[in-house]
């Protein structure tokens, strides 16, 4: 088994271990993974909070569609943008820098939020452009760190729980978030939040302080995403299989929660669309996280494509709250069947060999370019449909068309999924 031209390790095709792995073979998690978790569930708590009502808040504002799409797209491009940038950085110097400046710029993004209130509208691009350097400057250091504390045998476990954790995020604090905003009434309900959620920000940013500064080695290769889709096929395919994913991601991100208020007119009812479908998603990402094996996986997948795709179909009778939600519970009850193998087998190729090892930095940028380009492409098809019809049947094709892509995500990853695939030359 090769990889990029390189041998794998000798230990049987094992992902290579050195200084980037867990010392557990039990599968389980060390105290470090577990604080990793915290820091990362206070920061999906702050975002849950309020980047559930960010679409909303601006759509109130501007009632324009258009913008919240320019808004996420701006977002999307600059936070891949600083991925590759701050890939130097984090593979340098000192990681854990760059993962406590995202979590302080996200903090400011909301601040700025605040304080413009209804103005934001006017400036939707320069806060995307905001929101993306915080979150490229946090992702690319928390998937370095991560993969540095976990290892093939407890990723999934990994993954599951962070899921678990992501999905009671997602479930309590827009509910609250929801409740909140309505029972103070607009501006003032939103000015409560945004102001929780950078307090949330700041302890997050003060437990990051306990995780160790990991070792620094090597040099930053600025045009290894380049080298990679001209030379290896194995990354030329997860590559595509990456975008294909962003593709969804990248419409149902802002697209989901505007149109649930959008059909209700009310906050709370948002809010309580999150609180049920995230409800879902943390008891089946606990069953999925323990479920799925290397020898399931790809099944698995299929499986959850398939479902999360079918369950887009009810909207095409009707998009009201009551099917909204079926929609909602449907996906996150089957969505983890695809994210978690789809998570965790990039991670595993990236730790295939001694050398792949040594260049994480570089095959976690190339992942997040990927998403990259798949939302990118996701948003364009989104704007481009606006301009020209302009009709709630039309969203539910739009919803379809993205909504089914995760089948070409599973169809490029069945050949990786098994734990010793066959990988071409």
């Amino acid at each position: 088994m090769v990889l990029n031209g390189q041998k794998a390790s000798a230990a049987g095709g094992r992902t290579f271990r050195s200084s980037v792995q867990i010392r557990n073979a039990s599968g389980g998690l060390d105290s470090q993974a577990v604080l990793l978790l915290v820091v990362q569930a206070l920061f999906g708590i702050g975002t849950a909070l309020s980047g559930t009502f960010v679409p909303v808040y601006l759509w109130k504002a501007s009632q324009s569609y258009s913008l919240i799409g320019l808004f996420a797209i701006t977002g999307y491009v600059t936070s891949g943008l600083t991925f590759w940038l701050a890939g130097k950085w984090v593979k340098e110097h000192n990681k854990m820098n760059s993962l406590r400046l995202g979590i302080v710029l996200s903090g400011a993004f909301y601040f700025l939020v605040l304080l413009f209130g209804q103005e934001a509208k006017q400036y939707a691009l320069p806060l995307g452009v905001l929101n993306g350097v915080g979150l490229g400057f946090y992702w690319i250091a928390y998937n370095v760190v991560y993969f540095e504390i976990t290892e093939p045998s407890n990723r999934d476990r990994y993954n599951g729980y962070a899921g678990l954790m992501g999905a009671a995020a997602g479930m309590l604090a827009p509910w609250i978030s929801g409740l909140l905003i309505t029972s103070f009434g607009g501006e003032r309900g939103y000015t409560l939040i945004f102001t929780i959620s950078l307090v949330i920000f700041a302890i997050g940013a003060v437990f990051s302080f306990w995780l160790k500064k990991r070792e620094s080695a090597g040099r930053y290769d600025w045009k290894h995403t380049y080298t990679m889709l001209l030379q290896s096929p194995l990354w030329r395919r997860l590559f595509f299989a990456i975008t294909a994913q962003g593709v969804r991601e990248g419409v149902f991100m802002f697209l989901i929660g505007l149109t649930v208020y959008t059909a209700t007119q009310n906050e709370s009812k948002l809010g309580s669309f999150a609180l049920i479908t995230s409800l879902v998603a943390l008891l089946s990402n606990w069953i999925a996280g323990r479920a799925l094996k290397p020898a399931n996986r790809g099944i698995g997948m299929l499986i959850g494509t398939v479902m999360v795709s079918a369950f887009i179909l009810p909207l095409f009778w009707k998009v009201n709250y009551g099917i909204m939600l079926l929609f909602g519970i449907g996906t996150a009850l089957f969505l983890p069947l695809y994210m978690i193998p789809m998570t965790t087998r990039v991670f595993d190729m990236i730790g295939l060999s001694e050398e792949s090892a040594k260049q994480r930095e570089e095959y976690i940028v190339l992942r997040e370019l990927a998403l990259t380009v798949g939302r990118s492409i996701g948003v364009i098809v989104y704007l481009i449909v606006l301009s020209v019809y302009h009709t709630p049947q039309t969203m539910v094709w739009l919803l379809f068309g993205v909504g089914t892509v995760p089948v070409l995500a599973w169809w490029l990853m069945r050949p990786l999924l098994p734990e010793h695939p066959r990988i071409l030359q």
